[in-house]
């Protein structure tokens, strides 16, 4: 608990116990900040806050309720200074790992979270929730909001965490969700267009993820995939020592040898004229640069090689991510997060590579983003697949058939099909599968939602695919 004038500069000495900006989960005695992000202006749910319990409202425009209102220039920086002091500057406990990236976020900062959480007591914050020993809390947000990041950072510093890995957006970036750490490590797994809707320009995107890059101390590590055409620019802005990995023999930790078979990876890592043998369970080319980048990161921060190879080899799935679901069926079925261009081209490539009998796709893509990767993204699938059910994918204020229509628009071969419900889209792809085939689902990963109009309503592929086979025994 602090007192309001603690906080920020007023003249209300009155209880505070805890910061929110989302007037829904407003309890008594909190104080309500109105920011204003990319979708919304919070000032219009102030009346909502007061009536669920806030005691003080932090706003940009005078207004007419019944407890105490502080007017300033900027909301969201007000929440910043307000979170640093509710907290104590709790955010300087921790060694703060940073992974940004278009794809593999979630892959390189769940193989680092399960490298370091022995000797470094390490954490991991991302797409599939926070997770620190035996306590997990699922999230809203890649990265979560501020003032939640910061309650978070509480709990976890009182259960003796003392690292942190965590996936960083562009939007959390943007929205300078983490403006306060300072990096120990940042890393950059790669950058192909995506959240345009947003950025507007591949420039800006490319700026936004370089901002991690300026957070890193000047005693920090910079770890970046050289093989991105984008990785130059963010080596010129980074901060402390940085590190290069990719296929190039020039890089710091050098790629090779890369073979796929049966379900399982196997590559080199060379660093300083060393060769560190890979086996993995995580599948595909990409994943070993995901995984070198997990094994850079380790072993700058003193680990040493037998144990990180090790634990890499230790690592069976990671939810959502190339994850292969086994329920006795007779064919394959693989359940992906891929949402982009590059993301799809990876794991269908690398199904080509395992030489299944026919790859069976279902794919959809967001409404409310950006339209024009559709396309693109529709044809690397119809390319790379045998059959392609297209279908929603969160579609928000869109309409399905018109972003369905948006995917197949360069399509020439005639391999595919249209369902707008997903649910059905999933079944049927497990109806039609033979031995030996594979079954795709791409989009949603272990998503449990899916945002409908201005809703997030519950669906999960996971339980979709889990009850299709449960039905089918009963029968």
């Amino acid at each position: 608990m602090k007192r309001l004038n603690e906080l920020i500069k007023c003249k209300y000495n009155i209880p505070i116990y805890g910061i929110k900006t989302n007037s829904k989960k407003i309890k008594k005695g909190d104080l309500f900040i109105a920011v204003h992000g990319y979708n919304c202006d919070h000032h219009a749910f102030i009346s909502e806050a007061v009536t669920n319990g806030a005691s003080a409202i932090i706003s940009e425009k005078k207004v007419d309720v019944d407890v105490p209102v502080i007017i300033v220039k900027d909301t969201n920086k007000a929440l910043e200074e307000i979170c640093l002091k509710f907290y104590n500057h709790i955010e300087k406990n921790f060694k703060f790992i940073g992974i940004t990236g278009t794809d593999g976020k979630t892959t390189t900062s769940t193989i680092i979270y399960n490298i370091l959480k022995d000797e470094l007591n390490c954490c991991n914050i991302g797409t599939n929730g926070l997770e620190y020993q035996q306590m997990f809390f699922k999230l809203n947000n890649t990265t979560p909001e501020m003032e939640e990041l910061y309650n978070f950072l509480s709990i976890l510093s009182q259960a003796g965490c003392k690292t942190v890995s965590m996936e960083v957006s562009s939007e959390a970036l943007l929205h300078r969700r983490v403006d306060k750490f300072n990096y120990d490590v940042a890393i950059l797994t790669n950058i192909t267009e995506d959240h345009l809707n947003i950025h507007k320009n591949i420039d800006n995107y490319v700026n936004a993820k370089a901002k991690l890059f300026k957070k890193v101390k000047k005693t920090g590590i910079c770890i970046l995939n050289y093989d991105d055409k984008h990785a130059e620019k963010i080596r010129k802005v980074s901060r402390g020592k940085v590190y290069t990995y990719g296929k190039s023999s020039n890089c710091d930790f050098a790629i090779c040898h890369i073979k796929c078979k049966d379900m399982s990876t196997h590559f080199d890592i060379l660093h300083k004229n060393t060769s560190y043998h890979i086996t993995t369970n995580l599948v595909g080319e990409y994943n070993a640069y995901n995984i070198t980048a997990a094994f850079a990161c380790a072993l700058l921060l003193g680990l040493p090689p037998r144990t990180i190879i090790k634990r890499i080899k230790s690592i069976n799935t990671i939810n959502g991510r190339f994850e292969q679901l086994d329920f006795g069926q007779n064919f394959t079925i693989i359940l992906d997060y891929a949402h982009t261009e590059n993301g799809v081209k990876n794991i269908l490539s690398t199904l080509k590579k395992l030489k299944h009998n026919k790859i069976i796709t279902v794919i959809g893509s967001a409404g409310g983003r950006e339209k024009q990767k559709r396309s693109a993204m529709g044809k690397i699938t119809s390319q790379l697949s045998d059959h392609v059910i297209f279908t929603m994918d969160d579609p928000r204020n869109e309409n399905v058939s018109d972003i369905i229509s948006d995917l197949t628009k360069l399509i020439e071969k005639n391999n595919y099909e249209k369902e707008e419900n997903r649910e059905n889209a999933i079944k049927k792809s497990l109806t039609m599968a033979k031995a030996g085939d594979v079954v795709a689902i791409l989009g949603k990963g272990r998503d449990e939602y899916m945002a409908i109009k201005d809703k997030k309503v519950y669906y999960s592929d996971y339980e979709v695919i889990k009850n299709f086979f449960q039905d089918n025994e009963k029968h």
